[in-house]
């Protein structure tokens, strides 16, 4: 039952729209409307620019790592806060308060390696930029960066993060299958500010 609750509690967490939000409140725009028609942080960057793009990258991430310290923060020692974290991811992706139509679980996945592992998350940062940095593809930089993730999880030989990373890797790759294809179409849209 304690499950149960954490799950349905890190599942609404995830919901929360943060970039519909934004975008209705700050800018009288519904941002599923514009750009990639998509609910995350890169889109919302495209369409509504910087500051608008960080408040929304931020609160992804925190969602996450708030969904995986739940367990932590109320003394519940017996459930384990990845698997409360990746529904989190869930709700982001598939959230209950935007049609079940959400962001491509990138942010709010890191968020959950931030509640559980801050120096993997760190690692994670600077692969994503050094990845951004040299391919200016948002979307590849997401995949190549959850690989990475995976390969330090073996090295650190922790079998629960491998599998929880794992598992939030396949996810975010099969949420960017459209941009695999214009990756490889070459007509994936490449950042202009790096």
């Amino acid at each position: 039952m304690e499950y149960i609750i954490f799950i349905i509690l890190a599942y609404l967490l995830g919901s929360i729209p943060t970039g519909l939000i934004v975008g209705k409140l700050g800018y009288k725009m519904d941002i599923r409307e514009h750009g990639s028609g998509n609910l995350g942080a890169t889109n919302t960057f495209r369409v509504l620019g910087i500051k608008a793009g960080i408040i929304v990258i931020i609160v992804d991430i925190l969602k996450g790592t708030l969904a995986a310290i739940l367990p932590i923060i109320l003394q519940a020692d017996n459930v384990y806060p990845l698997l409360i974290g990746i529904f989190a991811v869930i709700g982001h992706v598939y959230p209950l308060f935007a049609k079940f139509k959400g962001g491509k679980a990138v942010a709010t996945s890191s968020g959950v390696i931030l509640g559980v592992n801050p120096l993997l998350f760190v690692i994670m940062i600077l692969s994503f930029f050094l990845i951004l940095y040299l391919t200016k593809y948002v979307s590849l930089a997401s995949m190549l960066t959850g690989i990475i993730t995976i390969i330090v999880t073996v090295v650190q030989k922790d079998i629960g993060l491998m599998l929880a990373t794992s598992l939030l890797t396949i996810f975010v790759i099969y949420r960017h299958h459209t941009n695999i294809k214009r990756i490889i179409n070459k007509t994936e849209p490449k950042i202009k500010w790096m």
